[in-house]
């Protein structure tokens, strides 16, 4: 039971599921240093309502259903990479920037390495925002249009950036270039190996950073594989 969770330490709680730090953090409540009371306690001691904490991490922690993304038509495709990818990637970006600079200037004397991992990181957050804003505001919609002229029999109108493989091809350009980042992280980190002197947050900033790297596999797999392919498709079908 999430009730369960009110007499249980902040510290422990994350221990057994990362995910839930990113709650802590939107909160204000320390895991890490001061990881050691009670939920209830340290909801009474920052001003946090409990029961609005326990929402939150019973959220975080509900596993995802199976989906089976074959059978996704475009539109489907895309309001689903959209609405569980692109808000993943919004919504960890926050957390993973505020704990990598924070782990760089209290471990990056013992672990150098921790300063280019947060460089990078901030390089990939930016880079990824900009990237998900393009393809939410001019090649999805657009694909979106297909799929519904092709429904309706009305013609499409002439995209401003002419045939439907330049912006793929640019989207699977950045696609390569944040896989190799998050390659060269997961090796100067070891695969995300928390060393024995790493506290609460080196850990759970790693775990995080691994569960990024995979979200980010599943998320490039559905474009380069299934929604480019479907729709260049269908845009040689309406075109023919």
């Amino acid at each position: 039971m999430i009730q369960e969770l009110a007499n249980r330490k902040v510290g422990g709680i994350v221990a057994d599921n990362f995910k839930t730090a990113q709650v802590f953090t939107k909160y204000g409540i320390d895991f890490c240093c001061k990881g050691g009371i009670s939920l209830n306690d340290a909801c009474e001691k920052n001003g946090v309502p409990l029961n609005s904490i326990l929402t939150d991490l019973e959220q975080a922690v509900i596993s995802p259903e199976e989906v089976h993304y074959k059978d996704f038509g475009l539109s489907q495709m895309i309001d689903h990479i959209v609405n569980t990818h692109h808000q993943y990637v919004e919504k960890t970006i926050p957390a993973l920037k505020i704990y990598l600079p924070k782990l760089a200037a209290v471990h990056g004397g013992r672990h150098a390495e921790l300063f280019e991992v947060a460089q990078e990181f901030l390089l990939a957050a930016d880079a990824l925002t900009t990237h998900m804003k393009k393809e939410e505001l001019v090649l999805f919609p657009y694909i979106k249009a297909m799929e519904e002229a092709d429904r309706s029999g009305f013609p499409l109108s002439e995209a401003h950036f002419g045939h439907i493989d330049n912006p793929i091809a640019m989207m699977e350009h950045e696609h390569e270039t944040e896989g190799d980042r998050f390659r060269k992280i997961s090796t100067i980190t070891d695969g995300y190996t928390c060393p024995p002197d790493g506290c609460q947050t080196y850990r759970v900033a790693f775990e995080m950073l691994k569960e990024f790297e995979a979200d980010l596999h599943t998320h490039i797999h559905l474009e380069n594989n299934l929604l480019f392919p479907k729709a260049k498709q269908l845009y040689q079908k309406l075109n023919a």
